[in-house]
């Protein structure tokens, strides 16, 4: 990852170059003296223009104030610490980070080819490169305390995929770090959450995520898709706890920076609070009448992951929809039918097509160009298969297990997938950087003609996908 190739960056690219320095001689009351004016914490001592020690805040509490010794009387050589630990301008940060480590120090000092100071790095100017750091970030999530620090943590979230966006990460390495940051960010307000105000919660519940976000595979454009499945025999009391907790987690989740779902799908929703009995009713009305909105509901839920508390729920859940479509064809059918309304813009000759007029004329709504159709589509055959753990990418490995695509048509279904999430993380990252509301629109007349031709082969494989599954499907029986 991006982050990680920084270590490898040479250490003239992140250290201090502005350093104060002082003669060994100097009487140590004028060196203290500079050093509380300026704030600092240490003086590289040089002798001859090159670095023979450091007198650090802890040399004058250790070394004089604790021995009782008179500073006016000493210079500066009486208490430094010498030989001074250096490192090369040119030498690899890594090296600097595990010399501190070895040594036991907070700072090196940075010496150019002829042993000249340079500059001084600090372990605290690694910890800053750090904050753009995945791990890091997981653990700042698990120290959190409230909301305030997992707010700030979740807008470094959005800021280290600007800061990984031009570095050559995969968009589908990129989307699932995305997720599971959002995941760990979730899983410490709801521990927050359950340690503080709601430790009396029953034990059959779940706090399950549907959608992109069950699936894993959220970008910059994130939202809430949630839900609450509880034990049909909880009290009233219990329940009523559940609704209580529902309520405060939207709105911690508000306040953090994860906007509500437009559509309404939250768990302070009561259509997406239920008990297990009441979902399963709710799922039969669904697969036995495949409007497009129930399709569409029905698509959502399935995606289903639990987040928090009872898993089996969601393996009953899905065991019943697997079950259903072994017996009636026609949701799936239908399902598929759905995904097809939404054909890969692609004109004459391969021209790719934009909006016609509006505030995106000329642009291309990238998840309805092709996203969609290849998200849903493996999906309805994941159903199909009993294989709906994971994302699109685990569901085509699984598809491939039990035979139901070729190595080569999986491959070739992912290699689309994967540009046009890029294409879709990419123009969310312009957007942000341009003050816009990031969204999944392209502006095609900023493509290349290299990105363009990438973009017409990308939709040209969601229509060969599309083909196969209506044909996998049988959709010429559909009246």
């Amino acid at each position: 990852m991006a982050e990680e190739g920084q270590f490898f960056r040479p250490v003239r690219d992140f250290c201090q170059r502005t350093v104060v320095t002082c003669g060994p001689d100097d009487a140590l009351v004028d060196v203290v003296r500079i050093m509380r004016e300026k704030n600092i914490s240490s003086v590289v001592v040089c002798d001859n223009k090159l670095p023979s020690g450091i007198m650090t805040d802890r040399d004058l509490r250790n070394k004089v104030v604790a021995s009782g010794v008179d500073p006016s009387a000493i210079a500066v050589r009486a208490i430094m610490n010498s030989p001074l630990a250096v490192i090369g301008e040119n030498d690899l940060l890594y090296e600097a980070l595990y010399q501190m480590s070895r040594q036991k120090i907070h700072r090196l000092a940075v010496v150019d080819g002829k042993g000249k100071l340079s500059g001084i790095i600090t372990d605290s100017d690694i910890i800053r490169l750090q904050s753009h750091s995945p791990h890091q970030l997981v653990l700042d999530i698990e120290r959190a305390r409230d909301l305030g620090e997992l707010k700030d943590v979740f807008s470094r979230i959005q800021s280290l995929v600007l800061h990984l966006s031009g570095s050559g990460t995969s968009p589908r390495n990129m989307v699932r770090m995305i997720a599971h940051l959002n995941d760990q960010i979730l899983l410490r307000l709801i521990a927050l959450l359950t340690e503080d105000r709601f430790a009396d919660l029953p034990q059959r519940f779940a706090v399950v995520v549907l959608g992109s976000e069950g699936r894993g595979e959220q970008t910059l454009l994130t939202d809430q898709d949630n839900a609450i499945v509880y034990g049909d025999e909880l009290a009233a009391e219990e329940i009523a706890r559940i609704e209580e907790f529902s309520q405060v987690l939207i709105d911690s989740l508000v306040a953090i920076g994860i906007p509500p779902c437009p559509g309404g799908i939250m768990a302070n929703n009561k259509e997406w609070r239920r008990s297990l009995g009441k979902w399963q009713e709710q799922l039969d009305r669904w697969l036995q009448a495949p409007t497009p909105s129930n399709v569409l509901s029905c698509g959502t839920f399935v995606d289903i992951r639990t987040i928090f508390g009872d898993p089996s729920f969601e393996h009953e859940l899905k065991t019943q929809v697997y079950k259903y479509v072994q017996r009636d064809k026609l949701f799936l059918m239908r399902m598929v039918e759905n995904t097809l309304r939404f054909a890969p813009p692609i004109g004459w000759f391969g021209k790719i097509k934009g909006e016609k007029g509006g505030d995106h004329s000329g642009m291309l709504e990238i998840k309805k160009a092709g996203i969609f159709a290849i998200s849903e589509g493996v999906k309805a055959l994941a159903i199909q298969a009993g294989k709906l753990k994971g994302s699109t990418h685990q569901r085509l490995e699984a598809l491939v297990k039990d035979k139901v695509l070729s190595r080569k048509v999986a491959e070739n279904i992912a290699e689309s997938f994967d540009f046009l999430v890029l294409m879709r993380l990419r123009g969310q990252v312009e957007a942000v950087c341009e003050g816009r509301k990031p969204d999944n629109y392209i502006p095609l007349e900023r493509l290349n003609m290299m990105e363009l031709g990438r973009l017409q082969i990308a939709l040209k494989g969601v229509e060969k996908f599309q083909e196969f599954i209506k044909g996998h499907f049988n959709l010429h029986l559909l009246r």
